[in-house]
């Protein structure tokens, strides 16, 4: 079809800012998760469809930057301690997962058909993992810290710095029998560089950032901190890639050099708005480069050719995952974010055609099933999530056995609040029974050495076999609001001579107890909130005895305020408060006329006669 003219770059900004805003939020409505919404608008508004974008090339080169700050910020919120840490992943895991991907691709090109160096650059052209894909999966779950996580990411690193030998190799493969001694100088010379530019990032990292940062905040400006961070990132993204590394590695090598400046949450939040908007430009760009054509002509072979590459690569990354001591549930989750082919495919397949090791049919063909693994990732990675929970081992449902459970006091709940009240109660050896109902709680409980029932505090039955007829003292420590009220509840009508003590979520929470006639209600947070404004008042400089009398003012204040409120309703005793809005003065009224109401005033003149 003939597409109209190229918009002028306004008109493009908001095609794309359009297709943004509309797309993600329907994917995610349908559950596919945003990315499959971003590549499916490039389709759309690319040269395949509307023709708004005729250079998907110019677009990615663009929308890389995205994949540069994610990675960046990533290693802002990992310190080079913790990296370390991870180098049996980054090496063992990461290689494994490299060489066993692209030698199995091999493997299979070479019995289809193709030549051993034709094979191997597919191979390499396809060992790799979508970063950009699987971290935004892992960020939108919450899940980047987590085992599995750490491990995926482990991995990804890896296939990041694996790129300058894959851009060395292919070249090499493809090069003339007689010139080998030229193509391994020149893999040396490329390797030297690589390190040069790492070292050089480094260094600058390690001795110079901070300083310029210090410096730069004492003007004051902040646009003048927002275009620093934009210098850090592109800066070490464009020295990496002037040494033939990937953008995002140098970014991410500057962002772990930073996680212990004291301007990173600083820097975090200048270069986060951009990273958002960068990250669905990338893929809005990468469903620009599906060729709509092929997939059609060739849809079965295509369909096929990229279920058995992600089937292949999630069992490499799972089995390894395994063999690295990752639970299966782990192992499954690992495997399908690692399954889908990463953003080099569309550097290293270009690669390999201008090297004559693949045809240009061929070359659309791998960039095309590349595509529809990135578009099938997230519906896989979900799918995964629904076995992995699954296979998670689930924990015996505990048996309601009160043996034993003979306590002068009843803790109901084992949650925060529970565990530290009732450690005052051990702590003066004080019989003490401890319910909850939640049968992981208690399983955890039990690794550290405390015996809890598993029981659910609003029934009648679980309260007399815990004991409660027979308790001097009863501490309702539940973190639902509704829950702590039926508890109460049964415990008045039930056992009306038992002493109650109930946390409450809020003021509001506090108030609905003290109407139901407990006398001793404890909200959740008030006494950490005291402690933390003395800790404010003694770091600003106040006395020590002086903050503890302003915290035990306060404590009193509030105190006054919630029998105000008892009787009068939520909004009563605002004048125990103390606010931050000014008092207005009264104005004294003058003495005499023409007299100055304030003392700090100049005199009005007297009236002429």
């Amino acid at each position: 079809m003939e597409h109209p003219a190229a918009p002028g770059p306004l008109i493009g900004i908001l095609v794309f800012l359009v297709a943004a805003v509309v797309a993600a939020p329907i994917a995610r409505r349908l559950g596919l998760g945003a990315v499959v919404g971003y590549l499916a608008a490039g389709v759309v508004v690319g040269p395949a469809a509307l023709g708004f974008f005729r250079d998907p090339e110019q677009v990615l080169q663009l929308a890389e930057l995205g994949v540069v700050m994610l990675l960046f910020l990533i290693g802002l919120d990992l310190r080079l301690e913790r990296l370390i840490a991870l180098r049996r992943y980054v090496v063992g895991m990461g290689g494994g997962q490299i060489v066993g991907a692209a030698l199995a691709v091999a493997l299979l090109a070479y019995l289809g058909g193709w030549a051993a160096p034709s094979a191997l650059a597919i191979g390499v052209a396809l060992y790799s993992s979508a970063t950009a894909m699987a971290l935004q999966i892992l960020d939108e779950r919450g899940h980047l810290n987590r085992p599995y996580g750490e491990k995926t990411f482990a991995v990804l690193l890896a296939q990041d710095i694996a790129v300058v030998p894959a851009l060395a190799l292919i070249p090499f493969l493809g090069a003339p029998a007689g010139a080998p001694s030229e193509s391994w100088g020149h893999t040396l010379a490329s390797a030297a560089i690589a390190v040069a530019a790492l070292a050089g990032i480094v260094v600058a990292g390690r001795y110079l950032l901070d300083p310029m940062f210090r410096l730069l905040a004492r003007t004051g400006a902040r646009e003048v901190m927002t275009a620093a961070a934009l210098l850090v990132v592109l800066g070490a993204a464009e020295v990496a890639h002037a040494a033939g590394l990937s953008m995002a590695l140098g970014s991410f090598l500057a962002g772990v050099l930073l996680a212990t400046s004291s301007y990173r949450h600083e820097l975090e939040a200048d270069v986060e708005p951009f990273r958002g908007l960068l990250i669905a430009l990338f893929f809005m760009g990468i469903g620009m480069t599906i060729d709509v054509g092929v997939v059609w002509s060739r849809l079965p072979l295509l369909l096929a050719a990229t279920v058995g590459y992600l089937a292949l690569k999630v069992v490499i990354a799972g089995v390894l995952a395994r063999l690295f001591g990752a639970p299966l549930p782990d192992a499954i989750r690992i495997g399908s974010l690692l399954a889908a082919a990463g953003e080099f495919v569309f550097v290293l397949v270009p690669l390999s055609l201008s090297n004559g090791l693949i045809d240009a049919e061929t070359a659309s063909l791998l960039s095309a099933m590349a595509a529809l693994s990135l578009v099938a990732a997230p519906p896989l990675a979900a799918l995964a999530e629904q076995f992995a929970a699954k296979a998670e081992p689930t924990l015996p449902e505990p048996d309601e056995d009160f043996e034993g459970a003979k306590g002068q006091v009843l803790v109901i709940g084992f949650g925060r609040v529970g565990q530290i009240a009732s450690q005052l109660l051990l702590a003066e050896g004080v019989e003490t029974t401890l319910i909850d109902g939640n049968p992981e709680r208690v399983f955890q409980a039990a690794q550290f050495g405390f015996k809890v029932y598993y029981g659910d505090g609003s029934r009648l039955d679980v309260l007399r076999a815990a004991g409660a007829d027979k308790a001097r003292a009863i501490l309702v420590c539940v973190d639902d609001r509704e829950t702590a009220k039926r508890i109460v509840e049964l415990i008045q009508s039930s056992f009306p001579l038992t002493e109650l003590v109930v946390k409450a979520y809020d003021r509001g929470h506090a108030l609905d107890l003290y109407g139901m006639g407990v006398a001793n209600v404890v909200r959740e947070t008030f006494e950490s909130a005291l402690v933390m404004g003395r800790m404010a008042l003694e770091a600003v400089g106040v006395d020590a005895e002086r903050a503890l009398e302003i915290e035990e003012d306060v404590r009193r204040r509030d105190a006054e305020k919630l029998d105000v409120q008892r009787v009068e309703g939520i909004y009563a005793g605002r004048d125990l408060t103390y606010t931050n809005k000014p008092t207005p003065q009264p104005l004294a009224q003058p003495k005499r006329k023409g007299a100055v109401v304030d003392d700090a005033a100049t005199p009005a003149p007297a009236p002429a006669e």
